[in-house]
């Protein structure tokens, strides 16, 4: 009698074990289906609130490379190149443990960021649900009406900061009829003075809530400054988790935003 041979069992892949480097790293790992696999993170990780729970390596700054090796990462990801990202890709090459940056340039690098990440950790229906998700998002987008309105993005108060050279926030507001004066800034994030902004004469000016600031406080702060579009209403407010991390609720800013500068033009226009 013919006795089949035994079949031995598949093993499953083993999980990933995933470092993010910074918040917006998490974010997207999550929204690309495997945020369970993330052991290690920063300190500032707390999106979703499931991210709260995992173990902190460093404070987005600084990372503990021990720490790091110990929760045998198989991927790290982090935002950008750094001094501590650097010395940290140094450290794993020896070990065959890659490091990849997560830092798009415009809102569709988000969810092509999305579908990367899920190619290489193994849940590509997950991230090409919400990839798919996001780029429906952006395609709807409605910027206000030509021509274009100045931006004045307030990033903190004392001193006072901008946002400048940063790619994907000037797409963000190209997509919804802004223009940012300080686009061509050779900083990220240049200083500037009162003066300045006064003598810009931006149309709009968006804050994000800090610090105890509300958007009744700095609306009367730049009003009594005389800043005309801070007198006429045209001064708003984004939360900064969505508008300074470079992940999947950039959307969530970019749709703010975009309501905010209609509405804005739609002021502008009664006043003629």
């Amino acid at each position: 009698m013919h006795v089949p041979a035994a079949v031995a069992p598949t093993q499953a892949a083993p999980r990933p074990r995933i470092i993010t480097l910074a918040p917006s790293a998490t974010e997207l790992v999550y929204a690309a289906g495997a945020g369970a696999d993330i052991v290690g993170t920063v300190l500032h990780s707390d999106y979703p609130p499931t991210a709260r729970a995992i173990a902190r390596i460093g404070d987005g700054v600084e990372y503990s490379q021990e720490a790091i090796l110990a929760l045998k990462p198989t991927l790290v990801v982090a935002w950008y190149p750094t001094e501590a990202s650097r010395a940290l890709a140094a450290r794993l090459q020896p070990l065959d443990i890659p490091l990849i940056y997560a830092n798009p340039q415009t809102l569709e690098g988000i969810p092509a960021l999305v579908r990367d990440l899920g190619n290489k950790l193994g849940t590509r229906t997950q991230a090409e649900a919400q990839a798919a998700q996001l780029e429906r998002r952006i395609a709807a987008l409605r910027p206000a009406p030509p021509p274009a309105q100045s931006v004045f993005i307030e990033v903190s108060t004392d001193p006072l900061f901008t946002l400048g050279k940063d790619p994907l926030i000037n797409d963000l507001l190209a997509r919804c009829g802004g223009v940012n004066p300080y686009a061509n800034s050779q900083a990220a994030a240049p200083q500037v003075s009162l003066e300045a902004v006064l003598h810009l004469n931006p149309q709009v000016l968006i804050v994000s809530p800090y610090g105890g600031e509300t958007l009744q406080a700095r609306t009367r702060w730049w009003a009594a400054h005389g800043l005309r579009a801070a007198r006429a209403g045209r001064l708003y407010a984004v939360n900064p988790d969505w508008l300074h991390r470079p992940g999947p609720r950039l959307i969530d800013a970019a749709e703010a935003i975009c309501r905010d500068l209609r509405a804005a033009r739609g002021l502008e226009a009664t006043r003629h």
